[in-house]
């Protein structure tokens, strides 16, 4: 058997109308190009071409064995004269005349019929799916430029091929493969939402708009939305079983199918479903590639709220209930202490409603850690959660020998403001008291804000409090927007010294006077280093939420349980890479200050000591002058060494000259060891909620009550902007328009305001 194709070529387009099938008769095969040409040369046989709309049209294409033509029915015909085609005449034939030329041969070609299929790729191309061979006496080589014709099928016995191809039609819809969707009397569904779900999928896969009838739990009737079209089903539940089945269906279509680009049955629920796989594997699917996905797939063009409530609706499916996360918070905070002994886990409430006010936890892992091996500094920070209820997160951190975050405490408010503060840091200071024999000589930094500054001072009286660098130069660069000044703002906040901090103000000064008395506004004990009467290690800023975005961006939006324990495990699994990280280190200090010291000790190269005594030592450096420096003490007059716990180059230069090894004079929290330490506890993971055991609830704030049951903390309203009545400039110290009453001929008021009696 030979394998002959017939070629659409270039130039001649073949247009398929919308929700029709191309079945293809047996020892063909069919295959369109790219601008869907159609060339032929020698007669044709044994080649069968049916249309079948799936809309109830009548229209047929066949041809029979021992004909020569193919007749192609097309409501718009052209000619296209540059490529010598002679369009000289088409019909159209009916079943009737169809079934007479067939019958006559039916001996020839009975079970020849076989339905292909034609994919559409690119909008442009049509590929037959199944490949047939011709018979050995076909001869079919294809010449450009042959006249080709529609024939009545009787004029094909006769007559050679002749073959007309209309005018190209812009497909609106992507033609994709579907699963079947195939609706018969007597199919059966588990339930009556089931029967629904496979009805609308229906719809939407063949393009018609159904509209319901009868639902109930017994009974399901829908028709074609289209007005006369006579399409309807009906749907019933069996005796005695929730199974529903189809008892009667008019499968027939006369509507020819929607045209738009939307669809009635694609609700918020279809997208949902049709997506939950992609959402599954990536829960990142953004709205906008939804969009993409439903046009692409289904053809269907839906709008950015209808994509995004799709996408909620399945999240909510996934992650669990908001209300409900709140309700567990007693027995999830019990887990806590439980998984991970020494934990503190906190909850409290309104106590006139039983809606929830705050969260405090924090780890025994990390409260070892901040005691034993962090550096004495702590630095507050807070952010909006976008969740349904909003609230906020507020942070309170460490900072280990590497200068990176060390998360100690964690706390959920319904709102930020001064008495969330207030108590978050009673819970801090109460977690330093239980946990640490004598309360630690701290250093705070946080943000200018007043409810926080008071939180502090009433909490932690004795710590150190300094403002945070981050926040203070977010604001200067709102207020000036200069880099320069900017610049030179961080110069004076790190100078070490008073000279050299009014060196920078006095430059500042003479760029730009307000910059310099916005900065003179702040008092220079929060956060100038000269004047700071703490030690900050060298820190001056503790921007702890772009530290944790990345933890902070997946949990943000999760119900509150689903969201600490985000955390916890992303707190989790960074103490356990930090821990292994450090079991590769060689050196006697952590990567970042044994860079700096190495870095002192080639300047110290330079300098020139000369001996006090046992401690005291007077170091001359180059440009620079003398400097005095204690190793006693551990201090030089460049402020170097006391204020980052390093020795300044000063320092090493002296150390050197006594033979001492220069990194044992460094603070322990710099070490090695004492990085191991501070992540040598485990966070231990927290079972899933539906494991659970029942258990006795410890009610907050002394409550009694068996009954009890936290609420969802109430919605904040966003405050709304109020409207100005502005008045234009031109107006001003114009007269008033005197205003004049046409009823009782009075002035200062209209008719329609008008009491005076008639």
């Amino acid at each position: 058997m030979e394998n002959r194709e017939l070629l659409v070529g270039q130039n001649q387009d073949l247009s398929l109308r919308q929700n029709q099938c191309r079945d293809i008769g047996h020892n063909a095969n069919f295959v369109l190009s790219c601008n869907h040409d159609l060339l032929r040369t020698e007669p044709i046989r044994d080649v069968d071409f049916i249309i079948r709309p799936t809309h109830g049209h009548d229209h047929k294409l066949a041809t029979c064995t021992h004909t020569d033509d193919v007749a192609l029915p097309h409501d718009n015909v052209h000619d296209f004269d540059e490529n010598g085609f002679d369009m000289d005449q088409i019909d159209y034939f009916g079943a009737e005349e169809d079934h007479a030329g067939v019958e006559e041969h039916d001996d020839q070609f009975t079970d020849v019929v076989e339905y292909h299929e034609f994919g559409l790729h690119d909008g442009t191309k049509l590929t037959l799916v199944k490949n047939q061979d011709l018979s050995d006496d076909i001869n079919s080589d294809m010449q450009l430029n042959q006249e080709m014709s529609i024939r009545p099928l009787s004029y094909m016995f006769s007559q050679p091929l002749q073959m007309t191809v209309g005018a190209p039609v812009l497909q609106e819809r992507t033609l994709v493969a579907v699963t079947n969707h195939e609706l018969t009397v007597g199919k059966e569904f588990p339930d009556v939402h089931s029967c629904r779900r496979a009805l609308r999928d229906a719809a939407i896969a063949l393009h018609f708009e159904m509209q319901t009838i009868k639902s109930d739990k017994t009974r399901f009737t829908a028709k074609c939305a289209s007005e006369g079209c006579p399409w309807r089903i009906h749907a019933a539940r069996l005796t005695g079983v929730p199974t529903f089945t189809i008892r009667t269906i008019h499968n027939e279509h006369t509507c020819g199918g929607i045209t738009h680009l939307g669809h009635q049955q694609a609700t918020v629920q279809w997208v949902a479903d049709v997506v939950a796989e992609s959402i599954k594997e990536n829960p990142q699917y953004k709205p906008k590639e939804i969009l993409e996905e439903v046009h692409r797939v289904h053809g269907i063009t839906l709008s950015y709220k209808q994509a995004w409530r799709g996408k909620e609706r399945l999240m909510a499916t996934v992650r669990g209930n908001f209300e409900e996360d709140y309700r567990l918070l007693l027995k999830y905070c019990d887990m806590i202490e439980r998984t991970n002994p020494g934990s503190i886990a906190k909850v409290y409430v309104d106590p006139v409603d039983n809606c929830f006010q705050s969260l405090f936890i924090s780890f025994q892992a990390s409260i070892y850690g901040f005691l034993n091996a962090c550096r004495p500094l702590i630095g507050l920070d807070k952010t909006t959660l976008k969740n349904k209820y909003m609230g906020s997160l507020l942070f309170a951190c460490g900072f280990d020998g590497g200068g990176a975050v060390f998360p100690l405490a964690f706390g959920v408010v319904n709102e930020e403001n001064d008495a969330n503060w207030m108590s978050f840091l009673a819970e801090l200071h109460h977690l330093f008291e239980i946990n640490a024999e004598n309360m630690p000589q701290l250093t705070i930094l946080s943000d200018r804000q007043n409810g926080v500054v008071d939180a502090v001072e009433a909490n932690f009286p004795t710590a150190f409090h300094g403002f945070s660098m981050h926040h203070l130069v977010d604001g200067f660069q709102k207020e000036f927007n200069s880099s320069l000044l900017t610049n030179l703002f961080w110069e004076a906040a790190y100078a070490l010294t008073c000279i050299d901090f009014e060196k920078k103000l006095i430059e500042i000064q003479a760029i730009s006077p307000e910059a310099a008395t916005w900065i003179q506004n702040i008092p220079l004990r929060y956060w100038a280093t000269a004047y700071f009467e703490g030690t900050r290690m060298g820190l001056l800023t503790a921007n702890i939420v772009e530290s944790l975005s990345t933890w902070i961006a997946e949990a943000s939006g999760l119900p509150i349980i689903q969201m600490m324990e985000c955390i916890r495990r992303q707190l989790m699994t960074c103490f356990n890479e930090r821990r292994e990280t450090s079991m590769q280190w060689e050196s006697d200090l952590v990567p970042p200050a044994e860079r700096l010291v190495s870095e002192a000790y080639e300047q110290a190269c330079t300098y020139q000591v000369f001996k006090a005594n046992e401690s005291k030592f007077e170091v001359h450096c180059p440009n620079e002058g003398a400097f005095v420096v204690d190793i006693r003490t551990r201090s030089c007059y460049c402020r170097g060494w006391e204020l980052s716990g390093l020795p300044c180059a000063h320092a090493v230069a002296a150390l050197l000259s006594c033979r001492q090894n220069m990194r044992k004079f460094t603070e322990s929290c710099f070490t090695v060891a004492s990085y191991r330490k501070a992540y040598s506890q485990t966070i231990h993971p927290v079972p899933d909620k539906a494991l659970w055991k029942e258990m006795p609830e410890q009610f907050p704030n002394g409550h009694k009550d068996a009954e009890f049951i936290i609420k969802p903390p109430k919605l904040l309203e966003q405050p709304v902007r109020p409207k100005k009545r502005r008045a234009r400039t031109e107006n001003f110290g114009r007269a008033k328009r005197m205003v004049h009453c046409s009823r009782c001929n009075q002035t200062g008021h209209f008719r329609t305001t008008c009491t005076a009696p008639i």
